[in-house]
């Protein structure tokens, strides 16, 4: 049985332990990382001293640790651990000339190292200590310094390139002669019977001689294992939501977005569509114990809400909305949708406004057809399509759904409205096909059965708009000699900014309104 203890890692002291990678009764190897600390320059991992089993943890996430602080007992298979190699601190003296190329300095025994950001152009004036280039192992990541002040001339390397001691980084003319370029980082001498602690050693070395990394373009928070576990999974850290202290990414993190891509739900920091990333982290959601004020009930979302939810979210973050309110005048057209009531109800259905509402959004988006557009994935064109597939959103028992009537183009009024009737009790019943629900070019949102006035709907992705239909109402309208009473029909056109401006926004609601306020329009 040994006690584990933190390793020389510098001048650092009390720096905080972000992950504890092991439990008692886990077996481990030499060299597993079994904690993570964080200071304010780098992440270091701390590695086994050998192979055993833990028996004991002695610190957990939070604690503070220094250089000897115990970490764990492990009940070791070999007891004799292999003394660390003496090495003395080198040095060299040589004065910054006109120009110099600055190479990787002793990074230990790590060799092909990966190059994940390049900190400076040519160009750029440098301080003396200020961070270069940050390398990353699989172990540690680490900044490179400057070895004196100067101007970048070249750079010689960039990100993706793997490099090792005495690999030219870049060549600098340095403006100060009697800087002493440190060529290696100086580490302290180990004592023959300490374990090798070689990553922590590396990585604490690198930050003392770092300067803090410039805040503009940050790579997400996360530790060298886990970037090396994402980049293994072909995961953009930027798109995973992290839950560890900090804002931190966390194993559990990247393997949950893996989880939800494999199963269809969308992560709460997926790309939004033709925009790339969200360059922000969602604020932590507030944990209150609602008991506490009074009698509470928890009930279970239904499993639509469940589904949907995660999707409704990314629109409405992903999405910049700009909602278009109107009314429209449709006592013409209601007076005539009464009329064929009694021929319809004949024939086994209702017709409905909303079949109207399709063939009058149908003829709008012949007019505007940017309305039946898509985002493409570069966020540098759009996709424009010659069909008009109608999303159509169903209140159910179960929550709300949105099937698509296919071809609406191609359909009369009538059939329309038979085709309503037939998806609007599948989905009832619950009985709808994924097909169904998919191919949509614009969707409708109606809640003239049920009420309001003007509300603003979540665009459905990839789509570019959608349209919200609220109660009519009988309203005294000026004709120009007198007011006359007239049902007015409030209309809420949600829409994608970065697709449609304003004015085109404008423009198509102004026409939907003309075309449900004359019938005849239809037929053009």
């Amino acid at each position: 049985m040994s006690q584990v203890v933190v390793p020389d890692i510098g001048d650092f002291k009390e720096v905080e332990v972000i992950e504890v990678l092991v439990k008692p009764g886990d077996a481990v190897t030499k060299e597993q990382s079994l904690v993570t600390l964080e200071s304010d320059k780098a992440t270091m991992e701390i590695p086994s001293p050998g192979a055993g089993v833990v028996k004991e943890l002695k610190i957990k996430v939070g604690d503070k640790v220094s250089k000897g602080s115990p970490i764990l007992e492990l009940d070791a298979k070999d007891e004799a651990a292999p003394a660390a190699k003496k090495e003395a601190p080198k040095k060299t003296a040589s004065s910054f000339g006109a120009a110099q190329t600055v190479p990787v300095p002793d990074i230990g025994d790590f060799k092909e190292v990966e190059v994940i950001e390049v900190l400076v152009k040519p160009g750029d004036k440098v301080a003396k200590e200020q961070s270069l280039v940050t390398l990353e192992s699989d172990k540690a990541t680490m900044e490179i310094p400057s070895p004196g002040a100067g101007v970048v001339k070249e750079v010689k390397v960039k990100v993706g390139d793997k490099v090792s001691k005495g690999s030219a980084i870049l060549v600098l003319e340095g403006g100060d002669q009697r800087a002493e370029p440190r060529s290696e980082i100086s580490r302290p001498e180990q004592k023959a019977e300490a374990p090798k602690p070689a990553p922590a050693r590396q990585a604490s070395a690198a930050a003392r001689e770092a300067a803090p990394a410039p805040t503009g373009g940050a790579l997400p928070h996360a530790s060298p294992s886990v970037r090396k576990f994402a980049r293994e999974l072909g995961v953009d850290l930027g798109q995973v939501q992290a839950s560890g202290p900090k804002g931190r990414i966390l194993h559990e993190d990247v393997q949950g977005f893996v989880k939800g891509v494999l199963s269809g739900r969308a992560p709460a920091m997926a790309k939004a569509g033709g925009g790339g990333a969200l360059p922000f982290n969602l604020p932590a959601w507030p944990e209150v114990d609602f008991a506490k004020f009074g009698p509470v009930e928890t009930k279970p979302l239904a499993r639509i809400q469940k589904l949907s939810g995660p999707y409704l979210h990314r629109n409405w973050i992903s999405i910049p909305h700009v909602t278009q309110c109107d009314e429209a005048d449709i006592t013409d057209l209601e007076a005539f949708r009464k009329a064929q009531t009694a021929e319809t109800e004949k024939k086994g259905f209702k017709l409905t406004m909303l079949a109207f509402m399709i063939k009058a959004c149908v003829t709008a988006l012949k007019q505007y057809p940017q309305f039946n557009s898509s985002l493409d994935k570069s966020g540098e064109s759009i996709v424009i399509k010659k069909y008009y597939h109608i999303g159509v959103a169903v209140d159910t028992p179960g929550g709300l759904v949105v099937p698509v009537v296919k071809d609406a183009d191609r359909k009369g009024v009538f059939d329309l409205a038979h085709e309503l009737a037939e998806i609007s009790k599948k989905a009832r019943d619950g009985k709808l096909a994924p097909t169904d629900m998919q191919g949509g070019t614009f969707s409708i949102s109606s809640l003239g059965g049920i009420g309001g006035t003007y509300f603003t709907p979540i665009i459905n992705a990839p789509e570019v708009a959608i349209l919200g239909v609220s109660r009519a109402a009988m309203k005294p309208v000026w004709d120009g000699k007198q007011f006359a009473p007239r049902l007015m029909m409030p209309i809420s056109l949600s829409y994608d900014h970065r697709v449609i401006d304003g004015a085109t926004a404008a423009r198509f609601t102004t026409f939907l309104v003309s075309v449900l306020s004359d019938i005849r329009k239809l037929i053009l």
